[in-house]
């Protein structure tokens, strides 16, 4: 079963795709779909999926990357280990995902806009075609925080 299966799916580009959850048959798929990094938001994905995502991963040369991220308080910190786990996958096939697609679309949406790959308006649309953050004020706070330091610069 392919990622591109997996609950809000989206294709960013032919290097990054991101998701809400996926499943085992899907975590097993990605060495053959050409995946040489996963990055995972969600906290307790274990108790979720019912394996060990990080082993079925690496078991197949993938790196693993786990930033779990508390829903309720998304923070700088956060940001910036996604930032760096970005970075560190640079020029690499790289699936990212959480629960739903709404941290990550968030986290992406703010590291596009910071190294100049989108404007404000893609970035805008790329997260409201997932959900919408003012639903969760601690998110939209987040967001408008993480703007206005991009902004001040």
């Amino acid at each position: 079963m392919s990622i591109d299966a997996s609950y809000n799916f989206r294709r960013v580009d032919e290097r990054l795709t991101t998701s809400g959850i996926v499943n085992v048959d899907q975590l097993r798929e990605l060495r053959d779909q050409g995946y040489g990094a996963v990055i995972n938001l969600k906290p307790d994905i274990e108790a979720e999926i019912g394996a060990d995502e990080g082993a079925i991963v690496r078991d197949q040369g993938i790196d693993y990357v786990y930033l779990p991220v508390d829903f309720d308080e998304p923070t700088h910190a956060d940001f910036e280990a996604f930032t760096a786990a970005m970075d560190a996958h640079a020029g690499e096939t790289v699936h990212v995902h959480c629960a739903a697609n709404y941290r990550v679309t968030a986290f992406y949406s703010v590291y596009a806009v910071e190294r100049g790959l989108w404007n404000e308006g893609e970035e805008a649309q790329f997260v409201r075609d997932v959900w919408d953050p003012s639903e969760f004020p601690a998110w939209q706070s987040f967001l408008d925080d993480e703007y206005a330091r991009i902004n001040r610069r």
